[in-house]
């Protein structure tokens, strides 16, 4: 299986935006029909996908057709003083269609991620993994974070 992956630009939109409605409503009910939600996410993501963005997406490819991808962002840490890097990258909605699954996909998508954080110099990936996926991000050396803190906003204290 000979897999493509390269970086997404504002005419991916569309298909990123269905490929986010696929990941999200595979995990749970949804509340806004998939016609709406595709229009509403493409225009969030064509904006993003602005090569000026600190917004970065890769998609995968079999066939020229699209069986997965994943979203990262650059974020900035205020300027230190210190020898330490100075930016942070965040992966979100990493998806490979099921039935791609187990063929390395997700290995090469992580891979360009990984590379693409460690030309931006970033001290971390930081992310949220699903059971599911938690594998994958230990295969590469990720850890459970001991001093991670959350706070919902919104909950009354």
């Amino acid at each position: 299986m000979k897999v493509e992956i390269h970086l997404a630009n504002e005419s991916d939109a569309s298909t990123l935006a269905r490929l986010r409605y696929e990941l999200r409503s595979s995990l749970h009910d949804v509340v806004e029909n998939e016609a709406t939600f595709v229009t509403r996410c493409a225009q969030w993501m064509k904006e993003r996908l602005r090569e000026e963005s600190n917004w970065k997406c890769w998609i995968a490819e079999w066939q020229a057709t699209p069986v997965g991808a994943v979203w990262a962002q650059l974020i900035e840490k205020i300027p230190n003083p210190i020898a330490e890097p100075e930016a942070f990258v965040y992966l979100t909605n990493f998806y490979v269609r099921a039935e791609h699954r187990g063929a390395g996909i997700g290995s090469m998508l992580l891979t360009a991620v990984l590379d693409w954080s460690k030309n931006r110099n970033a001290e971390a990936v930081i992310l949220w993994p699903t059971v599911r996926s938690r594998p994958l991000y230990l295969r590469y050396g990720s850890s459970v974070a001991d001093d991670l803190m959350h706070l919902s906003v919104g909950k009354t204290i």
